[in-house]
């Protein structure tokens, strides 16, 4: 025990080899402990020395972290901008709606369609839905009809596919591959009549599976009752 003492060679406690207890190289410096180490020492250390297995196995997955979140990023980062390339429309002006016209609305789905204070209050009820980028596409295909000037058609149409075409955009609607296929076929010289199939499809989709429910809605009942009251008050 003197003998490593006196040479300043301090064994770990769990090590059972056989001690030896020679001169020690000239080379070879006593080992410091944790406490007795400086911090420049541990900023310091030999840049040859290997890094340790865990820390490599952390920095590996946390670069992978990294990148995910990254990527995530870079997607929503496109998203927001194909939402802002078109601002919603707005909600149309119309006149208050009249009692027989409101009835009418649960007559047909076309009456509906066609008249603007309907399309503004199904627009509302889709909203609550989260399917109002279904009348949002609607209502830019119509617009797309009464557009002549061929660079603003051609403007519009490559808008209306990037905002609901594209299976990138958050406001992507549901076309199926037939009608897909001949949008981006048409996309090479546009037209305003491009969206017709996907138009009408949309158009479909609203009358069979959203129509039923804003009949029953709180919204539509609501409008109804309120114009029975007027009526009766007047």
């Amino acid at each position: 025990m003197c003998t490593r003492k006196r040479n300043g060679y301090h064994p770990p406690d769990h090590f059972n080899a056989k001690i030896y207890t020679g001169p020690v190289p000239a080379d070879r410096e006593s080992p410091m402990t944790g406490s007795e180490m400086s911090p420049g020492h541990a900023q310091h250390s030999s840049p040859t020395q290997k890094p340790n297995t865990c820390c490599f196995c952390w920095c590996c997955c946390c670069s992978c972290s990294c990148l995910t979140v990254r990527s995530e990023d870079a997607k929503r980062g496109r998203r927001k901008a194909l939402e802002t390339k078109l601002e919603p429309f707005p909600c149309e002006t119309c006149i208050k709606p009249t009692v027989e016209e409101i009835k009418q609305w649960a007559q047909s789905f076309d009456k509906l369609m066609k008249n603007p204070a309907g399309r503004n209050k199904f627009r509302e009820f889709l909203r609550t839905e989260y399917s109002e980028e279904n009348m949002l596409f609607w209502l830019a295909c119509e617009d797309l009809k009464m557009e002549i000037n061929k660079s603003a058609i051609e403007e519009k149409s490559r808008v209306i596919y990037e905002d609901y075409i594209s299976i990138l955009s958050p406001k992507e609607v549901s076309l199926d591959s037939r009608v897909r296929e001949v949008i981006n076929r048409r996309m090479q010289d546009p037209s305003p009549h491009i969206f017709e199939d996907a138009q009408l499809q949309i158009y479909t989709l609203m009358h069979r599976d959203s129509y039923p429910r804003f009949l029953n809605s709180s919204i539509y009942r609501s409008l109804v009752q309120g114009g029975s009251r007027s009526s009766s008050e007047s």
